[in-house]
């Protein structure tokens, strides 16, 4: 039976058409997918995230032990709120989950992962943390509402408490801060500027009812899926999963290799790959012909294949079919796509397409 977050009979009360994602029951959309995509783009929008799972981590070794469990390095976060993006891998290199860990205070994290890869993270984080002084708490009691585009932030911050309200005006991209319950963070999937907001859930459809009075239009997975591919930002499952590692799905940046004697789960067979010629990467494709990108199709070169997309669909703000996809790395600058037994020809472009509402790429 899927689960329903705080705010699902608002969903339905606005006219949300559900769907069951992740075990959850989750609006696709409300009436129309592009409308919701554009007002993101061009004023602001709002996403029901709660059914991602907040897991706070407390305790003197809070620190080492993240040093231990993630690809990124959290001696990083020196300053109260700072967020860091991270991939969090198996011993073979792949990758569990990507993350974002918060610095709340001292000896104090948080760390937001995936709702379809909830279940399996917060096993793997408590086995993981067994030989350290770090107590792992799951938050389900806090619900998560994000709020993106270029209006997002005035909107957003009259119907803050004042005093929250005057912390979270100037933040800094990437930071957070906490007041009770409530956490800001200026963070987003969507490549608009916005804020996720953490707060109890039984506080979240108040919210959320001041939101849609102000102007900020809900918006479902549809919109929300369509605004990342654009941003070029990855989704769990497509574009990277437990059998790929970061360095083949565009997430070396997130590889934190010094200091060298960090010993982070997964680095000894990363190491093996790093600087490997025959390494795999992702790219963008921008389709030249007619047609629509889909995950899983193949792509050619010369009549070899080599490759596939990852993440494919129609680009609102492009008005154009685009695609992140794992390909060989001698690809070139062109190729084309299988798309239903016919050869379609792709640009090969560097991700990603829009972020603040501008194209990134000549089209």
């Amino acid at each position: 039976m899927n689960r329903k977050t705080a705010l699902n009979a608002l969903h339905r009360a606005h006219g949300g058409r559900m769907v069951p994602f992740a075990d959850w029951d989750m609006p696709l959309h409300y009436g129309s997918q592009m409308e919701e995509h554009h007002a993101v783009r061009r004023y602001a929008g709002m996403f029901d995230v709660s059914h991602m799972l907040v897991i706070d981590l407390a305790g003197e070794q809070s620190r080492p032990f993240l040093q231990r469990l993630l690809a990124n390095d959290v001696v990083r976060l020196q300053t109260a709120g700072k967020a860091l993006y991270s991939c969090m891998l198996n011993e073979q290199g792949g990758v569990i989950d990507d993350l974002i860990v918060y610095y709340l205070q001292d000896k104090s994290f948080r760390i937001v992962v995936n709702a379809g890869c909830a279940d399996k993270d917060l096993a793997w984080i408590k086995e993981q943390a067994t030989p350290f002084a770090v107590a792992v708490t799951p938050r389900p009691d806090l619900a998560l509402i994000a709020v993106q585009g270029p209006q997002a932030r005035e909107k957003t911050l009259p119907l803050l408490p004042t005093t929250l309200a005057e912390r979270a005006a100037p933040l800094p991209v990437f930071h957070a801060t906490v007041q009770d319950q409530w956490c800001m963070a200026r963070t987003g999937y969507t490549g608009e500027d916005g804020f996720e907001i953490m707060l109890p859930a039984t506080e979240a459809p108040a919210l959320w009812q001041a939101l849609a009075e102000a102007g900020v239009t809900p918006c479902g997975l549809g919109a929300r899926d369509t605004l990342r591919l654009e941003a070029g930002m990855n989704l769990y499952g497509s574009d990277m999963d437990e059998q790929c590692s970061p360095l083949e799905s565009g997430l070396g940046w997130t590889v934190a290799w010094e200091p060298s004697a960090r010993n982070f789960i997964g680095r000894k067979a990363l190491e093996t790959k790093r600087n490997a010629i025959d390494n795999k990467r992702l790219i963008g494709l921008l389709l030249e012909g007619r047609g629509v990108l889909r995950n899983h199709q193949k792509l050619f070169s010369d009549g070899i294949e080599v490759g596939e997309v990852t993440s494919g669909g129609f680009a609102p703000t492009l008005q154009r079919s685009i695609a992140l996809a794992r390909v060989q790395p001698n690809i070139g600058e062109a190729c084309s796509v299988e798309i239903r037994g016919r050869q379609v020809p792709a640009k090969v472009v560097r991700p990603p397409f829009v972020r603040k509402g501008k194209i990134c790429i000549a089209t």
